[in-house]
């Protein structure tokens, strides 16, 4: 009995440095499990190549000269069924990639990692998996703070729509905690931990737990007893 094959997972490459792209489709092309669909030299052609050829994973530069990868992100972000997004950056603090994360993207990976790490981020990622993880987001959010009055007052209103179970899972995800954690520290299994997140994500509309993680911070929840 022949077994069905996986297709491979669909990646579009978006950097305005040719020596870039070509590095990463030189990295991902190879492997059996990965095909690179298109490229792109700016935010601009994104829209179009996504129609085209419908990547399940966008490796987005953030500096481009047109449209940068934030704008592409959000509009990306802002289909019906959109790709997941990876910004590509060459700084571990930067307030494009916050504002990224924000917009949805499950991640960021710098230039310089190292090409196993790339590849294991798209794997992750096309799972469903973010790449960045809570406590990478909290390092990233208190070097570069944006918070303020309006973006507070919005996360309390949504923090306020999940009942006290919710939320103070919601806050353990973004204080770093794991799922093993959560569950040691209030006391209920990893299982009901994860059936938590899922409601949490439905309940409002986030893509993922690096934005439940930035919720809770612009809640200013983090520092708050849960």
């Amino acid at each position: 009995m022949n077994v069905p094959q996986t297709p491979p997972i669909r990646v579009l490459l978006v950097d305005d440095d040719p020596l870039v792209r070509a590095g990463l489709s030189f990295m991902l092309g190879g492997l059996p499990d990965l095909e690179i669909v298109g490229e792109a030299a700016d935010g601009s052609e994104v829209a179009a190549l996504v129609d085209r050829h419908s990547p399940d994973v966008v490796l987005m530069d953030i500096r481009m000269p047109s449209v940068d990868g934030l704008a592409a992100t959000e509009a990306l972000r802002r289909r019906e069924s959109p790709p997941e997004v990876i910004v590509l950056t060459t700084f571990h603090a930067d307030e494009q990639v916050l504002r990224a994360l924000r917009a949805g993207a499950a991640g960021f990976v710098l230039k310089d990692t190292p090409p196993a790490e790339i590849v294991e981020a798209v794997r992750r990622v096309a799972a469903g998996v973010p790449v960045l993880s809570p406590t990478v987001t909290r390092q990233l959010i208190e070097r570069v703070t944006d918070r303020g009055p309006d973006r507070g007052a919005e996360a309390r209103e949504r923090l306020a729509r999940l009942n006290d179970r919710e939320r103070q899972v919601a806050i353990a995800v973004g204080r770093g905690r794991s799922n093993a954690e959560i569950a040691a520290a209030l006391f209920m299994s990893v299982a009901t931990v994860k059936a938590h997140v899922s409601r949490i994500l439905t309940k409002l509309d986030l893509n993922n737990r690096v934005q439940i993680a930035l919720l809770a911070h612009d809640a200013g929840r983090l520092d708050a007893e849960s």
